[in-house]
């Protein structure tokens, strides 16, 4: 049986997360992908912002830092630059990462840099109210959009393609397995990793539209997945509002930090 205890800082047991929500099965698969790599505690850093899923960096024993809302990548891109040697991973949500923290995101994913992120995307800012978040389906309420969200939501995965990330991959929280597959490859891949986790939060999310408990949302969740090598024999009309799984993107592009040190080499070298 697998030995989360080594990973975990017992003394800040039991978590706070709503019974039902599916961020415990998240933080369980990263840690699945840490142990497979082989990596030991001191070569990971994990950075997080502010909301449900970035109270994950104070239950794990990593280098850890819980900074301020919008602003996990930019800490990480931080830590990256002075120690490129660590493992820097970016714990963040769909709030926190595309709408304080939207230009972070766009520029991480645009410089490459070798971070990899794993987004809780539960359609919501769960901890802090309840609010619309980028994320949230047209026509869903929160307590921001009593009678229905009437904006279009973003493709966070999407967005960090086209801005220029190595590695998207979007899995969800009812596919374990597979999502230890996807968090294991964002890891290993140099340049900006992006995997995009979709969470049941029946809480804030889920009360609010009548859409059940955890388990029933669990269950949507995997209704409403279509795995993305099948979706493109499908007509585009029939994908509304079906979640597309699996690699995104999967490509090699230069890394900044390497770029970045190569030109304090050419520097170092006209000055000699």
């Amino acid at each position: 049986m697998f030995d989360y205890n080594k990973y975990l800082r017992l003394n800040k047991l039991p978590l706070i997360w709503c019974p039902g929500c599916g961020h415990g099965i998240v933080m369980k698969s990263i840690l699945r992908a840490i142990d497979k790599i082989g990596l030991s505690n001191d070569e990971i850093t994990m950075v997080s912002g502010i909301g449900c899923s970035s109270r994950l960096t104070g239950y794990v024993d990593f280098n850890t830092l819980h900074t301020t809302h919008g602003r996990a990548l930019a800490f990480a891109t931080g830590v990256k630059m002075v120690k490129p040697e660590m493992t820097v991973i970016v714990i963040t949500g769909d709030g926190d990462a595309t709408a304080i923290g939207g230009n972070h995101y766009i520029h991480a994913a645009r410089r490459n840099i070798d971070i990899s992120v794993i987004l809780f995307n539960n359609n919501i800012y769960g901890m802090t109210g309840g609010q619309l978040s980028p994320t949230t389906p047209a026509g869903f309420n929160a307590s921001t959009a009593p009678y229905g969200n009437v904006e279009n939501s973003f493709n966070i995965s999407g967005l960090a393609e086209a801005a220029g990330a190595s590695f998207v991959a979007r899995g969800t929280a009812f596919d374990a397995l597979k999502l230890d597959k996807m968090i294991e490859k964002a890891i290993r891949k140099k340049g900006f990793s992006l995997v995009e986790a979709m969470s049941p939060c029946p809480t804030a999310f889920g009360r609010r539209n009548r859409l059940g408990n955890g388990s029933k949302m669990l269950k949507q969740l995997k209704d409403d997945s279509i795995p993305i090598a099948k979706a493109a024999k499908i007509p585009t009309e029939d994908l509304t509002d079906k979640i597309l799984t699996g690699i995104v993107v999967d490509r090699d592009l230069p890394e900044y930090t390497e770029n970045y040190q190569k030109l304090i080499d050419s520097l170092q070298d006209k000055s000699k």
